[in-house]
């Protein structure tokens, strides 16, 4: 597969009127900042009213998005690799930090046999990363709000290295990816235990000291899959009530046992549904691609959880296994991945615009984070004081430009130059190197993974790619 693309990238525009240029010429309406007021909408505090834990406050409207390293142990604690990811978040100067890590709320539930999940040692390994990112943070002067992602992997579980699929629905394309069988699909008693799971690691995350949890719906993990379940019989699936059914009573039930706990959703707002390769190596949506997930569907999830008391949202859309184009914009894409079939910015854009749609008929006072920004590349801080200052969302997330260059919101909040040798240039590597069963991390502009020995068995999977 060739990664030449008829784009042009990112780093070749001198000037944010360049990108606007180009903007433009696609037909994209993104607004773009001339110069970034490193006192400006960035640099404002983020007040969320929860409906439980009650106010809570990010100093910066930076936010610093779950990361999934398949560098955990494979008894499921933290490494050394996990604890430096950490620390740099915090000493990244965001004042939200959204998951730190994807964190498994069983064994079986872990989407890679290196995953972080909950076990016996649970309380202290958590409380000592949250100490790490701390320390780290108190180091730049912030003190950020800070959540534990909680998650179950559903279709796309792998805890000992092959698929062992733990489905919602049935998808006869998405079972043919990963072997999944009747046997595959998920109970609903099973559902029920498997919320019980969850509510007990938001209770270890409250004693850890976690602000808040986010209770993932997103990326084609479990709780995204149920809000799909068109077909699913039962109390879980079949209209918006019974696909959110999960969910909901989720929240309630954490609310519960843990009522000064925080309660955040990471949500795919929009699902264009499977993509496969073409004859011509570029993505097109699969013929048989079932149900999707709309803007009209999560807009009114979204009053849903409001009325429930959530009111933190951070938007994302898609899959990175079914939609990487749409959900992670890349120029170059992973190994196992196809041609974007637009220029990346378009669907960059496009998921700035559906948070804005989002957050205009959201509940009042709900606080959404909005995503997508790493393609932007040394714009970023550009579009995202562009965007807040025009109501579009209340705080920028970051998800890969954070492992190339974890300094950036500090950066930025100080009034430095962007250091555009550490850029996010949306290599892939941070993909290609877990689908492959390797630690994820910046291989190119890391030092620390550019010395580690995975990155020479790296370059064979690229080199067996591109033949």
């Amino acid at each position: 597969m060739t990664t030449r693309l008829p784009y042009p990238q990112v780093k070749s525009f001198d000037s944010p009127a360049a990108l606007r240029d180009r903007l433009a010429e696609l037909g994209v309406d993104l607004p773009v900042a001339d110069a970034v007021d490193p006192s400006g909408a960035l640099a404002s505090p983020l007040d969320v009213v929860d409906g439980g834990a009650g106010p809570l406050q990010a100093p910066n409207r930076f936010c610093i998005l779950p990361m999934e390293g398949w560098d955990g142990t494979e008894a499921g604690r933290p490494t050394d690799l996990v604890r430096r990811r950490w620390e740099r978040f915090g000493s990244s100067g965001a004042g939200l930090i959204w998951g730190g890590e994807a964190v498994a709320v069983r064994a079986d539930g872990r989407a890679n046999p290196r995953q972080v999940a909950i076990g016996p040692e649970s309380a202290d390994d958590l409380a000592d990363l949250l100490g790490l990112l701390r320390r780290g943070a108190a180091g730049v002067g912030v003190e950020p709000l800070v959540g534990l992602q909680l998650t179950h992997s559903g279709r796309w579980s792998r805890p000992d290295g092959p698929p062992a699929p733990r489905t919602a629905r049935v998808d006869p394309v998405l079972d043919e990816r990963v072997g999944a069988t009747a046997a595959s699909l998920l109970s609903d008693d099973e559902l029920d235990d498997i919320q019980a799971a969850y509510v007990e690691a938001a209770v270890l995350a409250h004693e850890a000291g976690f602000d808040f949890v986010d209770l993932k719906a997103c990326h084609g993990y479990l709780g995204h899959e149920l809000l799909m379940a068109v077909d699913r019989p039962g109390r879980y699936g079949g209209d918006l009530s019974g696909r959110s059914r999960f969910l909901l009573t989720l929240v309630e039930q954490v609310r519960d046992r843990v009522p000064a706990l925080g309660i955040g959703v990471r949500l795919s707002i929009t699902d264009p549904g499977p993509f496969r390769t073409g004859e011509s190596g570029t993505g097109e949506r699969h013929p048989d691609a079932g149900p999707v997930f709309d803007l009209v569907e999560a807009t009114e999830l979204v009053r849903l959880l409001g009325g429930a008391g959530v009111r933190l949202i951070c938007t994302t859309v898609g899959s990175p296994y079914w939609s990487p184009h749409a959900q992670r914009p890349a120029w170059f894409p992973p190994s196992d991945g196809y041609v974007p079939p637009r220029d990346p910015l378009v669907d960059a854009a496009a998921m700035l615009a559906a948070t804005r749609d989002l957050r205009a008929a959201a509940p009042p006072g709900t606080a959404v984070v909005g995503t997508g920004f790493t393609y932007f590349q040394q714009f970023m801080p550009n579009v995202a004081q562009a965007v807040l200052d025009a109501g579009w969302m209340d705080a920028a997330g970051l998800g890969r430009m954070v492992l190339s260059y974890p300094e950036l919101p500090a950066d930025v909040l100080a009034g430095r130059p962007v250091n555009t040798r550490l850029i996010c240039r949306t290599f892939s590597d941070c993909t290609t190197a877990p689908r492959n069963g390797l630690v994820s991390g910046c291989y190119p502009l890391d030092p620390s993974y550019k010395e580690r020995p995975e990155r020479a068995a790296l370059v064979q999977v690229k080199r067996a790619a591109r033949r």
